[in-house]
């Protein structure tokens, strides 16, 4: 296959991801300057955020039998590229910007493993073979081990670090296992050509249905849904602030996104006793994500079985595979980044990696309006949002999930639904109260904020004010998200 411009210009995204790794790892080993790796990666997203706009020009175009960019693809590379700007700037208010105090060891290669990882993710949404699908997997998976340890003077990070490779390497061979089962039954690798000819022996053959199944539990590792989701909170708590935020959005959305487009051009993956599973799945993580939360008393093991629950509502759109299914998932994904960024922005701007750990303890959070009034507001608002509550965006989000089981009529999935969110308000709205309590002797004001963290602020105030816009006004998500549902199927 012979390439033109025309595929240089749709994987421009991709390469200007890649020129920005080159890039910072030479300034790191030409001069460590926190600063400016900072700057070039923060420039290296933007770039790669401008050059979606090209790329959708020629789009559908395959590149390669291995990637196709197509409005769907380039709908999650967006994503994908936002929440690593947003975790970036994250990074740069965590290890101190450039006072003194900050971070006790080299600062500069966290973001090289965030941007390595990043450049995973837009490939693993373009995939459609299933080797494509493994290389951007692993790329994506491999630097988020070192992120997860990168606070090496913390037992629980070096604790977590090694948890994630160990379970994530046996997600990975349940997945290899799967592909080579799906490989021998239908003799390709690609996602189309696997449904058409396992569909056209009429129902799949027992090798094929045990191949998809080894591969959903391959992928359920990695989206920590029930029963494969107990690393969640340990490594939520382990790793720094923003690596945790990098882990429960743009790593999670590019592995729902490849899940959903495998579903849409397979269709043949989603029939039988796999459904029914997925059913019992998304079943389980709703009400065991919910459930678990309830008992939580930090803040980010909260929202790390609270992301288990999320995934399991996306599941209900995941299973519904028609109508409004592809949209749903869109819609949820945007919110769900919008909502999760807030809520990790928040732990990270109270956080201090040289105090040994990050500020995630409920008890922490005790009166925080009357110490940091502008973090209570996002808190506040990204509690609102997560829990489904109207004018937010998550409320827009889980109407879309809703209407696409109700349009698929899956009662029981609703009903679970219904019932984990209702369990959800009592703990996101714990949170909120806490916020607010006064105690004896409250301190009336914090110490004096660097201009990293005055940034980190800025950008979380904005990602608020999104979140509320998009509750009252959801009408640009929504056309951009139809715009992106439109080539999902097979080219």
């Amino acid at each position: 296959m012979q390439l033109t411009t025309q595929h240089f210009i749709a994987l421009l995204p991709l390469l200007v991801i890649s020129a920005t790794v080159v890039v910072v790892m030479l300034a790191i080993a030409w001069k460590r300057n926190h600063s400016m790796t900072f700057g070039l990666s923060v420039a290296g997203l933007n770039l790669a955020l401008l050059s979606i706009l090209p790329a959708l020009g020629v789009t559908p175009l395959e590149v390669t039998p291995l990637l196709l960019i197509d409005n769907y693809a380039c709908y999650y590379m967006a994503l994908v590229l936002a929440a690593t700007l947003a975790c970036v700037t994250l990074i740069h208010a965590y290890l101190g910007g450039d006072s003194g105090k900050g971070y006790p060891g080299n600062r500069e290669e966290l973001y090289l493993l965030m941007l390595l990882s990043a450049t995973g993710g837009l490939v693993l949404v373009s995939a459609q073979h299933l080797a494509g699908l493994f290389i951007g997997l692993e790329l994506l998976s491999v630097p988020t081990y070192g992120m997860i340890a990168y606070a090496f003077f913390n037992k629980r990070s070096l604790e977590a670090g090694i948890k994630y490779m160990v379970l994530s390497a046996a997600g990975s061979a349940f997945l290899l296992f799967g592909m080579a089962l799906l490989y021998a039954d239908s003799g390709s690798l690609i996602f189309a050509e696997i449904g058409a000819k396992l569909s056209a022996d009429g129902l799949p053959s027992l090798i094929a249905q045990i191949g998809f199944g080894m591969m959903l539990i391959g992928l359920a590792f990695k989206l920590s849904l029930v029963p494969f989701h107990l690393w969640t909170p340990d490594v939520y708590e382990g790793a720094p602030a923003p690596v945790a935020a990098f882990l429960a959005t743009a790593s999670k959305v590019a592995i729902f996104a490849v899940l959903l487009r495998l579903y849409q051009m397979s269709p043949v993956a989603s029939g039988g006793w796999l459904n029914e599973l997925l059913t019992v799945i998304a079943i389980a993580s709703i009400l065991f994500g919910n459930l678990l939360a309830l008992l939580q008393n930090n803040l980010k093991r909260l929202l790390g079985y609270s992301s288990i629950a999320h995934f399991g509502y996306l599941l209900v759109a995941l299973i519904a595979t028609k109508g409004l299914a592809v949209e749903a998932v869109g819609v949820y994904l945007a919110t769900y980044v919008l909502t999760s960024l807030g809520a990790f922005g928040v732990i990270t701007l109270m956080s201090t990696p040289y105090s040994g750990r990050d500020a995630d303890a409920l008890y922490e959070y005790r009166g925080l309006f009357w110490r940091r009034p502008y973090l209570t507001a996002v808190l506040t608002v990204m509690m609102l949002s997560l829990a489904g509550i109207p004018l937010t965006a998550g409320f827009i989000g889980k109407f879309y999930v809703v209407a696409a089981g109700v349009e698929s009529q899956q009662w029981w999935l609703l009903g679970a639904l219904v019932l984990g969110s209702a369990i959800g308000v009592f703990y996101y709205l714990r949170v909120m109260v806490t916020l607010f309590l006064v105690e004896p002797n409250l301190r009336r004001h914090d110490a004096e904020l660097h201009w990293a963290q005055r940034a980190g602020g800025i950008m979380l105030l904005f990602v608020a004010l999104l979140a509320f816009v998009l509750g009252v006004y959801p009408q640009p998500l929504l056309e951009l998200v139809q715009q992106a549902g439109l080539a999902t199927i097979a080219p």
